[in-house]
């Protein structure tokens, strides 16, 4: 049956798993999703994600929706094919690398989720962006990635000296930010660039 991403690649949470298989070397289907004609809400894509949200995947009988979810479960599964995603040795190691992954979860996505959709997506579907809120949520990452940009100052990746899930898990909207007018909240960083 093979390994199937459902979704679209304007979406940085299917762009997330994309990265995670391709950083393992697996081959897997993209199945478009059509957002527009409502794809997501029908029972057919419901089976697959309850909240009718992209991606959903699947892995032969395995059905998993919520894409940190999805790539935990690349991460494991496939474990000793491709790049390593949770090269924790200790569990020390593995308590900082689930630290990241939940402050990518709590601290990082949730702001700049909103300024993506106010900047980038509004404009897309004929809503006017509100500067306003640009400039708070700009604030509001740019506190988050001060706290990143210490970190990565004493270590080349977010947990340690190896590339992880936790820097994959960032790079859909770490990239899609560079392609806003606020780019310098990651440029004038660094470390975090």
């Amino acid at each position: 049956m093979g390994l199937k991403v459902y979704g679209v690649t304007l979406s940085p949470n299917v762009v997330r798993v994309i990265a995670a298989l391709n950083e393992k070397g697996l081959d897997f289907e993209l199945v478009p999703v059509d957002l527009r004609a409502g794809a997501h809400k029908q029972p057919d894509f419901l089976a697959l994600n309850p909240f009718g949200q992209v991606p959903a995947f699947e892995d032969g009988a395995v059905k998993i929706f919520e894409s940190r979810a999805i790539n935990r479960y690349i991460a494991v599964q496939y474990k000793h094919t491709g790049v390593d995603l949770l090269p924790s040795k200790t569990p020390a190691e593995l308590a900082a690398l689930e630290s990241w992954l939940e402050s990518e979860s709590q601290n990082f996505n949730p702001p700049v989720a909103k300024f993506l959709f106010e900047v980038l997506f509004k404009p897309m579907i004929g809503m006017t962006t509100d500067p306003a809120t640009v400039e708070s949520l700009s604030a509001e990452l740019g506190k988050v990635l001060d706290v990143y940009e210490a970190c990565l100052s004493k270590s080349k990746y977010f947990a340690g000296d190896e590339f992880s899930l936790v820097d994959l898990n960032h790079m859909p909207c770490v990239s899609t930010l560079m392609m806003t007018p606020k780019l310098d909240l990651v440029t004038a960083r660094p470390h975090v660039k």
